[in-house]
């Protein structure tokens, strides 16, 4: 799912790390706000666990790859606020030091992994749990479905980020700006 360099046109990639930044901005007050200095240690270890299941990558048409985030969970656990942060940095990571995703394309990879899906899968998450049991079935049913969903979510919008690219990235004579098309 991470999407490469010269994949997305400079109209988008720059408009999604333009939507990015202050995303990370409130997230990061959100989390000051809301974070308890015990829990520290666990956006951490949520950090490291996104990182870790993000680098089984499937290999998927068109030179991109699938694999799992675990955005879902940390958001899950730790909330939203805290899964946008945690799976930022697991994606900037892999992008600067594996060259896991491209360095034009963090504020596209983040966006569509590291924002839709916690806030979507948190969403799904706490609907299909409501007024379930602390400790019963229904909430780790819920959180695979969430998962799933929020996961599904996350690969549409890369397939619409990459699908609208050839109509808009192109020069004055229609050549394609992009290496979808070449």
């Amino acid at each position: 799912m991470h999407i490469p360099d010269g994949y997305l046109g400079p109209q988008t990639y720059g408009s999604l790390w333009a939507v990015m930044i202050p995303v990370w901005s409130w997230a990061s007050r959100q989390l000051r706000r809301t974070l308890a200095a015990r829990q520290v240690p666990f956006l951490a270890i949520g950090a490291a666990f996104s990182f870790v299941v993000m680098m089984f990558n499937i290999p998927a048409p068109g030179g991109t790859t699938g694999h799992a985030v675990g955005a879902t969970l940390v958001a899950i656990v730790l909330g939203p606020w805290a899964a946008m942060i945690t799976t930022s940095i697991a994606l900037i990571v892999q992008a600067l030091l594996f060259g896991d995703g491209g360095i034009t394309a963090i504020g596209a990879n983040c966006f569509n992994m590291a924002v839709l899906m916690p806030l979507s899968g948190y969403a799904i998450y706490r609907l299909c749990s409501w007024r379930a049991f602390r400790n019963g079935k229904r909430r780790i049913w819920a959180a695979g479905l969430a998962g799933y969903l929020s996961l599904n979510l996350a690969a549409l919008s890369t397939a619409i980020e990459l699908g609208v690219q050839p109509g808009l990235a192109h020069r004055l004579d229609g050549t394609p700006l992009t290496a979808l098309t070449r």
